[in-house]
């Protein structure tokens, strides 16, 4: 069998007795320097070596297994023990090297640019110093090096080490045979899971790679090859190479094309490239071709929620749980999408199913007490963030919420024990410190409000609702100065902070600084006209100033 490469020119036997006959004759009727390429699995590999070990008796013959990436072959077979007296030298695992240095999907070559583009800045370091030591391999050793590489490896020699390739005595092919392909094929496709590629390494997931891409053949029946291609797709899933991923799935669906699964496989993969869009008409096709795919249904939904499309997603959510309706994921995100609407009771409603079907889903008790807050009804909001908190302790945004809720009811203290768990968990969770702030404000405790205002811009510098309220906790102490520091800071951040500049021209009316009450009243009135003229209306903050023209001027159409 010939190999389908632009550069594999030798007229080679076409059974495979005859290939190996007429490996088998280079062998013996070779002395010295010689290089032979042969293009086998890893497995036909080893059952050539010791097939020609049985074979060949008056030669020595040596195997040199490469299990690790290297850059410098020539030293490596210079330290070999008694490498005079070698007269054949198998060597596998060269593609290992290969296979680490780009990522697969170049490495097999699927575009055009990646078929052809072989400029030498991308040549690997191995193969740049096997091209510059060509000649020492010829002058220092009197080997016949025989290279077993899978087909994209030889690819590599053709197009990034020409010079080397070029000095070859031979090249063979020993392709799996039928039987041999379907058993391989069934093996990796009936083991194939999400779970297992997440547990391979690196370089076990590019020889996983390898191995597929020697399966896939011209006589690989379509079924077949369909099914390959989506155990590539996942495997380039596992690693987050989604292009090569979606390359992998179209593939797939080229062969099959209505293999839902691999429709929903790669809509996933487009998900996470951010193509929203494209990933919606892949998981259209997955329920063209299996109306009841929940899973399809379910991620169709994530995808048009990203799209901010909230009634579709919902009616997706809808379908993912008409067939299958016990999926709590398809619930929750279900809840989510009415969240965005505002419809906050079908949206607790929706957190109920998904923890019905998953008491311990933390996340749905967590938007429950969310929805439940936004809707007034604290008591259970608090009890929702409990179970939250129940199920994952060191949930800080459910600690934090859950003392919004006590807040609102006027239960400071408690409110605080709940935001010092937060910052417990989540040290640097600003809104915690802003929101321990405010309950320790109410509470009269300014001093340590101030501590809490002080963490809160410590970790957000530019939290301007944190420096107005340090303003006021400072205003609250008498300390005018610092709180004008303070409000500064707050407009500092925010221009257009009308609470901020009103109560600067508080502290200023307070002082009876007629010029800056009027000039910060002024911006605020420019910025919100209605809430501040109200609010000034009733301070006693401006009684000494109220008497003032220019105080009066900024209410000329206000009555009292």
């Amino acid at each position: 069998m010939t190999l389908k490469l632009s550069d594999w020119d030798i007229d080679l036997p076409k059974e495979k007795d005859e290939e190996y006959q007429a490996f088998v004759r280079t062998l013996r009727f070779t002395d010295g320097f010689a290089l032979l390429f042969v293009r086998c699995s890893p497995a036909g590999g080893q059952e050539l070596i010791s097939k020609v070990k049985e074979d060949i008796h008056d030669q020595n013959i040596e195997v040199l297994k490469l299990n690790q990436d290297i850059t410098n072959l020539y030293e490596i077979i210079d330290k070999l023990e008694h490498k005079e007296q070698i007269n054949i030298l198998f060597i596998t695992g060269l593609e290992s090297s290969l296979s680490k240095y780009e990522e697969a999907k170049t490495l097999v070559g699927w575009s055009s640019r990646e078929t052809h583009h072989y400029s030498w800045k991308d040549v690997p370091p191995l193969l740049i110093n096997i091209n510059q030591q060509r000649e020492r391999f010829r002058d220092n050793f009197k080997i016949c090096f025989v290279f077993l590489l899978p087909q994209f490896a030889i690819k590599y020699f053709i197009h990034r080490a020409p010079d080397f390739f070029d000095w070859r005595s031979g090249s063979f092919d020993f392709p799996l045979d039928s039987e041999t392909l379907t058993q391989e094929s069934t093996r990796i496709i009936q083991e194939g899971t999400y779970e297992k590629y997440t547990s391979l390494t690196h370089e076990e997931t590019n020889q996983k790679i390898i191995e597929i891409h020697e399966l896939i053949t011209d006589t690989t029946p379509n079924e077949t090859k369909a099914e390959l291609f989506f155990e590539l797709g996942y495997l380039h899933d596992v690693r987050k190479d989604y292009e090569a991923a979606i390359s992998s799935y179209d593939k797939a669906v080229e062969f099959k094309p209505d293999y839902y699964q691999a429709w929903n496989n790669r809509g996933n993969s487009l998900y996470n490239l951010g193509r929203y869009e494209e990933a919606i008409s892949s998981y259209d096709k997955a329920v063209e071709f299996k109306p009841d795919d929940h899973e399809a249904w379910y991620n169709r939904g994530i995808s048009l929620d990203n799209l901010g499309r909230y009634e579709e997603a919902i009616s997706s959510y809808d379908k993912a749980v008409e067939f299958k309706p016990d999926l709590h994921e398809a619930w929750y995100n279900r809840g989510i999408s009415l969240d965005d609407l505002g419809r906050y009771e079908e949206a607790i409603s929706s957190y109920d199913k998904a923890v019905e079907f998953k008491p311990d889903y933390h996340k749905a008790w967590y938007n429950r007490g969310n929805s439940l807050n936004n809707l007034g009804r604290y008591e259970e909001a608090i009890s929702s963030y409990d179970k939250a908190v129940e199920f994952k302790p060191d949930d800080h945004q459910a600690w934090n919420n859950r003392g919004i809720s006590l807040y609102n009811l006027g239960r400071y203290e408690e409110a605080i024990s709940s935001y010092d768990k937060a910052v417990e968990f989540k040290p640097d969770d600003h809104e915690a410190w802003y929101n321990r702030g405010n309950s320790l404000n109410n509470l009269g405790r300014y001093e340590e409000a101030i501590s809490s205002y002080d963490k809160a811009v410590e970790f957000k510098p530019d939290y301007h609702e944190a420096w107005n309220n340090r303003g006021i906790s400072l205003y609250d102490l008498g300390r005018y100065e610092e709180a004008i520091s303070s409000y500064d800071k707050a407009v500092e951040f925010k221009p257009d902070y009308y609470q901020a500049w009103y109560n600067k021209s508080c502290i200023y009316a307070l002082q009876s600084n007629i010029e800056q009450a009027i000039e910060n009243l002024q911006i605020a009135i420019n910025l919100y006209p209605e809430k501040v003229r109200e609010w000034t209306k009733t301070n006693s903050d401006f009684d000494a100033i109220r008497e003032d023209e220019r105080f009066q001027a900024l209410f000329t159409n206000i009555s009292y």
